[in-house]
Formats: structure tokens, C-alpha cells, sequence
């Protein structure tokens, strides 16, 4: 038996050093995103904004963030991870920190299209980054440590974000947020290195690619064409992915969204007792996020294939994600409620970062920034639809047990797509074209 390769010390620093760098990069995303909504009461007294009006802003950036997802990864597949990321950096820090100086909703608005433009970057580069320094029975763990940077911020956000507002005003916190992403701009820009900027031996190049098959086209050098990224298209596995990853996200951003007013409005509790019982799923959601990345990773070296690896726990964890939000639509205890929002707020982040997962080891190597960005705009189409679609919802109802049973469906449609999808990894060959999916 061969055994494995191991990464060496230099390419040992630089994972960490590129995790490290992604972790910070994602948790400030998640914290800048979440900013306008914790200084919502404050922004509306100062600029005399309706809700309406804050609901246009709220919803301002998750579109602009899935539209960018569709040129965002072929610019990460042209150019590398290292410019890209940074020139994300800088666009939306500057956004952040015109938060701080704007008078109006236009203004606002404006502001945040650039602020979804500029984050959009983060995860497919994230994704690239663990194709390119991580062998292949690797990448799970690598990926659950850079999914769990957005739950982390959500947790940071609240605490943070609110003793900026009390020491400094929401002007200042926009601003200030805005400079800290900029520093964090200049740390990937000098430290981050593409493989092809480090000379790397044989033995480092080999690791790197230990674990994946792969046919001269996918070894080339050479940008993807445009022919390339069109050929994503016809493989049942993108459409699988895009799918799942949009019934996984739009559950996920219906808790995000209406977490607190699901418990104050569904389940009567006070809002002191909200308070801590919203921490406590998304306690749960990194457990989830790091959890899953190992596993992925533990299967693999037991012998299950890269594909199946990614898709059987997949579609487990779905599938018990279904069970759970039905269990939090009809139980009557609180408690049991809250552990069930819990549970399933662990099996959706779990479903996630194998998704991001997936990525890796599924796509063409030349092709892995755009096929990430293509998941990610289907998964964020869901994510600014949940907030919309439950607010009518439970308008017009009354009851958020109707939206809840909405995302279960989404949650059993996302396991189908995988299940019945998500066949194998896509593979570039000769003549510019996608190749037949190979099963593994």
C-alpha cells in the first residue's frame, strides 16, 4: 500500500496562514452584513426611514451578492484567489465605511449593491484556496474551519457592533468596521501567495494534487473559457448543486432572519429570554460547520469515494433537517422547540460546508472559482427569498408554521437534487469542452 503524501512544513504555514487570513476575512463579511440590521432602530430614528424603506435595504444586499456570484468565479479562475479576494476586500470595506456618511435611502442603498458586490468573493475564493493547498482527503476539515467564519460572526456581530454604536454612534461603527477590513486587505494582499507565485517541489505539487484524477486539460495552466463555463451547464451535477444549495441557504437565512420573531410571536417568550435562547442554535450551527468537514474527511480515508463522501452525509443531514423543522413547527414545549432549531441549524450549517466541500473535489480544477460562485448565487437567490417570502407568510397567516413547513419542503428538495443530481465530479478535456461525468 502507497502510502499517502504529506504536506510539507512551507506548504503546512501556508494552509494555516490561509485559513487563518479566511476565518478573520469571513467572520468581518458576516458582521458587515449584519451591521445595518442591529443599528436598524437607530437609523430610521436618524434618517426618518419606514420600515419599508429599511426592508428595501436589508434585501439591497443579498441581491447584489447573488447576481456578482455569476462573474465573481470566473474572475477567480482567471486571475487567482489572491486579487480577487483583495480587490473584494477593499470594495466592500469602502462600502462599509460609506455607511457612515450617507443621508439618505438612495445613498444607503447604493452602499450596500457595493457592499454584496464586494463580499462576493469571499466563499468561492475560500473554496479555491482549499482546492489549491490541500490534497483532496483534506479539504473537508479545511472547509468546515472557513464555513464556520460566518456563524462566528454572527455571533461576534450583536456584542461588537452593539458597544460601537454605544461608545462611538452608528456613523462611527460603519466607519470603523470599514478601516478594519481594509487592514485585513492589505494582510491577504501581502501574505496571501497563489501556488504558481511559490516555487514548490515535485513532492508539494504531487500532494497537492494526491487523491483526484485528473487529464492534461485540468493540469494546464490556462485560464477557463467562456466555452468552459458554459459547459457547467449541461452537467446534471452543477444543476444538482445549485439546487441544493438553494434549498439549504434559504432555511438557513429564514432562521437568520426570523429567529428572534419566530420565538417572540410563535412561541411567546419575553424578549430577555429571547436573547439566549437565539444563541444557542447558532452555538450549534459552528459545531455543525467543523463537525462536518472532518467527516467528510474521515470517510474518505475509510474508503468511501470523494463523491460519496460528500453526498451521502449530505442527504442524511438534510434529511434529518426536514424531520427537525417539522418538529419545531408543531411541538407545543418551547424547549423542545428551541433544541429542534438547534439540531437543524447544525444539520443545515453540517449540509453546507459539504456542499462548499463538494466543490473541491467536484469541479475541474480550473473551473473550481466558478462552479463555487454558480452554488452560491442559486444558494443566495434562496437566502433573499426566505426573508420576503416568510414575512408574507406569517402576514397573511399569522403563524410561522406555514413558512416553517415551506423551508422543510425546500430542505427534502435539496436532498433529492443531491441524491438523484449529484452524480460526480466534472472533468475538462481535450478541445476546450466539459467532458460526460465520471461516476466515482
Amino acid at each position: 500500500m502507497i502510502e499517502p503524501i504529506e504536506p510539507s512544513p512551507r506548504v503546512k504555514a501556508i494552509q494555516r496562514g490561509a485559513l487563518t487570513m479566511l476565518l478573520i476575512s469571513g467572520a468581518i463579511s458576516t458582521i458587515d452584513r449584519a451591521a445595518l440590521a442591529l443599528a436598524n432602530p437607530l437609523i430610521r430614528h436618524d434618517l426618518g426611514l419606514s420600515i419599508s424603506e429599511m426592508g428595501f435595504l436589508l434585501s439591497a444586499f443579498l441581491w447584489a451578492y447573488a447576481l456578482s456570484q455569476l462573474p465573481v468565479g470566473v474572475l477567480i479562475d482567471r486571475f487567482g484567489p489572491r486579487w480577487l479576494l483583495t480587490c473584494g476586500l477593499v470594495i466592500w470595506s469602502s462600502a462599509q465605511g460609506m455607511c457612515g456618511f450617507v443621508n439618505g435611502t438612495l445613498q444607503f442603498a447604493i452602499a450596500r449593491v457595493i457592499l454584496g458586490v464586494g463580499e462576493a468573493p469571499q466563499f468561492p475564493t475560500a473554496a479555491r484556496v482549499v482546492r489549491d493547498w490541500f490534497a483532496a482527503r483534506h479539504r473537508g476539515g479545511a472547509t468546515g474551519v472557513f464555513m464556520c467564519a460566518s456563524y462566528l460572526g454572527t455571533g461576534l456581530a450583536a456584542p461588537l457592533l452593539t458597544a460601537l454604536m454605544l461608545n462611538f454612534g452608528w456613523r462611527d461603527m460603519f466607519i470603523i468596521m470599514g478601516v478594519l477590513g481594509l487592514l485585513v486587505a492589505l494582510l491577504w494582499g501581502v501574505f496571501y501567495k497563489d501556488p504558481a507565485q511559490v516555487p514548490l517541489s515535485d513532492r508539494e505539487h504531487a500532494y497537492r494534487q494526491s487523491g483526484e484524477v485528473t487529464t492534461r486539460s485540468q493540469r494546464a495552466v490556462a485560464p477557463i473559457s467562456g466555452k468552459q463555463w458554459r459547459g457547467l451547464f449541461k452537467s446534471p451535477t452543477t444543476v444538482g448543486l445549485i439546487v441544493g444549495f438553494f434549498g439549504m441557504t434559504y432555511v438557513n437565512w429564514l432562521f437568520n432572519s426570523w429567529l428572534p420573531g419566530y420565538l417572540q410571536m410563535e412561541r411567546h417568550m419575553s424578549i430577555a429570554r429571547v436573547g439566549w435562547a437565539a444563541a444557542i442554535p447558532y452555538t450549534f450551527a459552528v459545531a455543525g460547520a467543523l463537525s462536518a468537514g472532518y467527516l467528510v474527511d474521515l470517510l474518505a480515508k475509510r474508503g468511501m469515494s470523494l463523491t460519496n463522501s460528500r453526498k451521502v452525509p449530505a442527504c442524511a443531514f438534510l434529511l434529518l433537517e426536514t424531520a427537525l423543522v417539522v418538529v419545531a413547527a408543531l411541538v407545543p414545549s418551547n424547549t423542545v422547540a428551541i433544541a429542534a432549531v438547534s439540531g437543524a441549524m447544525f444539520c443545515g450549517t453540517a449540509a453546507s460546508t459539504i456542499a462548499w466541500s463538494a466543490i473541491s473535489v467536484l469541479s475541474p480544477a480550473i473551473c473550481t472559482g466558478s462552479l463555487g460562485a454558480l452554488q452560491n448565487f442559486g444558494g443566495y437567490v434562496g437566502g433573499a427569498l426566505a426573508p420576503i417570502v416568510t414575512g408574507l407568510i406569517v402576514q397573511q397567516t399569522g403563524s410561522f408554521v406555514p413558512a416553517l413547513f415551506v423551508g422543510a419542503g425546500l430542505c427534502l428538495l435539496a436532498a433529492c437534487s443531491y441524491l438523484f443530481l449529484v452524480r460526480g465530479p466534472i472533468t475538462v478535456v481535450e478541445k476546450d469542452a466539459i467532458a460526460t461525468l465520471q461516476t466515482t
